[in-house]
C-alpha cells in the first residue's frame, strides 16, 4: 500500500490547487449568490483536469477534490467525475464511451447522480416493475418514471445517472437532463440542486451487475476526499484566526484548550484523508474496496461534522457571522455529513458487509 502520488497525480493536484486558489476566493463566492461558478468550471475544463482523472485514477481525483474543498469552490467537479467520467469509462460500452466521454472530459457536458441513499431508489419503470430493457445496438434502452427528492448539481447537468432498484439488485441508467424535469431545491450547501421528475423518460443502461455498487463506492470515496479538503480549509482558517486574535494580551492559540481542540480536529482531518486515500488506491489497483469506501464515508460523516463545528467554535462570535468564510465550510461539512449516507447508516451497511463476508468465508468486495 503506497499513497505517494505519481508525478501525474501530483501535477494534477498542484494545478487544481492553483486554479481553485486563484478563482475561488471569498469575494467571488459571495458574488455568485449560491450559483455555480461558470468561469471556474470553464477554466477547469480548459486545463484538462477532468480528462486527467482517466489517467490519474480515483486517487488523483481525491487529491484534486481536496483542493476544491479547501476553497469550497462551487463547481460540480466531484459529481461530474464520479457519476459521469469514471462511471462511463469503467462500465460504459465502447459506443457510450465514444459518445459521452469527450464532453465530460472538456466540461461541455456535466453529469450528476440520482442516488437518494437509504430512502430507497424512487425511480422505476411503469407499473412499479423493473425497466424493460430493449436492445439497441450496443446499449439497452428503457423508459423511467418516478422522482428523486433532490439531486446535487441537477440545475447544471446535461446527463443524470439514475440508480433504479430492481427485484434483487440495482441498475444504472443514463438520462439526458433535457428529457427530464428539474424543480429547483435549496440545500444547506450551494450545490445547484433540483428535484428530478421522470415520466416515461428515455434512458440507456450503463454497465451490468456490480456497476451500481462500484459507482456508489467511488462516489463515496470522492466525496470523502472533498470533505477532507473542506475540513482542512476550516481548520486552517481557525488556526489563522486564533493566532491573530488576542485575549488579555495573548493570542487565543496560546491557550491549552484551543490547542487541544485544534489538535483533535487535525487528527480527524488526517483520518478522513487517509481512509479516502486507501479506498481510492485500492480501486485504482483493482482490489476490492467496498468496505474501505464505507470506512472513508463514515469518517467523512462523523469526523467531518466535528471538524467544521470546531472551526466555527474557535472563531468565537465571528463564527456566528453568516457572511464569514468559515461558515461556508460549516455548511459544506454538514451537507457532506449526510450525503450518500450519514455515519450511522454507513456503519450499519459496513457491519452487514463484514458479516456477509465472514459468512461466505472471505471479505466481500
Amino acid at each position: 500500500m503506497d499513497f505517494t502520488p505519481t508525478p501525474e497525480q501530483e501535477a494534477a493536484r498542484e494545478l487544481a490547487a492553483r486554479i481553485f486558489g486563484d478563482l475561488s476566493t471569498p469575494e467571488r463566492l459571495t458574488g455568485l449568490d449560491g450559483g455555480t461558478d461558470a468561469e471556474l468550471w470553464k477554466a477547469l475544463g480548459t486545463a484538462g483536469l477532468a480528462a486527467a482523472v482517466e489517467e490519474t485514477g480515483l486517487l488523483g481525483l481525491v487529491l484534486m477534490l481536496e483542493e476544491q474543498g479547501r476553497t469550497t469552490a462551487q463547481v460540480p467537479f466531484a459529481a461530474s467525475c464520479a457519476y459521469g467520467l469514471l462511471a462511463v469509462a469503467a462500465h460504459g460500452t465502447a459506443g457510450q464511451r465514444e459518445r459521452l466521454l469527450p464532453g465530460l472530459r472538456d466540461g461541455s457536458a456535466v453529469a450528476t447522480g440520482a442516488f437518494p441513499g437509504r430512502t430507497g431508489i424512487m425511480v422505476s419503470a411503469p407499473e412499479g416493475t423493473a425497466p424493460e430493457a430493449v436492445a439497441d445496438g450496443d446499449r439497452a434502452q428503457a423508459s423511467l418514471t418516478g422522482a428523486v427528492p433532490w439531486v446535487p448539481w441537477l440545475r447544471d447537468a446535461t446527463h443524470v445517472l439514475v440508480a433504479v432498484r430492481e427485484k434483487v439488485a440495482h441498475s444504472l441508467w443514463m438520462v439526458r437532463a433535457a428529457d427530464a424535469r428539474c424543480e429547483p431545491v435549496e440545500l444547506t450547501a450551494p450545490w445547484s440542486a433540483g428535484r428530478l421528475v421522470l415520466d416515461g423518460t428515455p434512458a440507456e443502461r450503463i454497465g451490468g451487475p456490480g456497476a451500481y455498487e462500484d459507482v456508489l463506492a467511488a462516489a463515496r470515496t470522492a466525496f470523502a476526499g472533498l470533505q477532507a479538503g473542506v475540513c482542512a480549509g476550516s481548520l486552517a482558517r481557525a488556526v489563522e484566526y486564533t493566532n491573530q486574535r488576542e485575549q488579555f494580551g495573548r493570542p487565543l492559540a496560546a491557550k491549552q484548550g484551543v490547542q487541544l481542540r485544534a489538535a483533535e480536529a487535525h487528527m480527524d482531518v488526517e483520518a478522513i484523508r487517509v481512509t479516502a486515500y486507501e479506498a481510492a488506491w485500492r480501486r485504482d489497483a483493482g482490489l476490492g474496496y467496498g468496505s474501505h469506501a464505507l470506512t472513508a464515508a463514515w469518517w467523512a460523516s462523523e469526523a467531518g461534522k466535528r471538524v467544521v463545528h470546531t472551526g466555527q467554535h474557535l472563531h468565537g462570535g465571528m463564527g456566528a457571522d453568516l457572511d464569514h468564510p468559515v461558515h461556508r465550510h460549516f455548511l459544506w461539512g454538514r451537507q457532506l455529513d449526510g450525503y450518500l449516507g450519514c455515519g450511522s447508516e454507513v456503519l450499519e451497511e459496513l457491519g452487514e458487509l463484514i458479516a456477509a463476508g465472514a459468512h461466505e468465508g472471505g471479505e466481500s468486495a
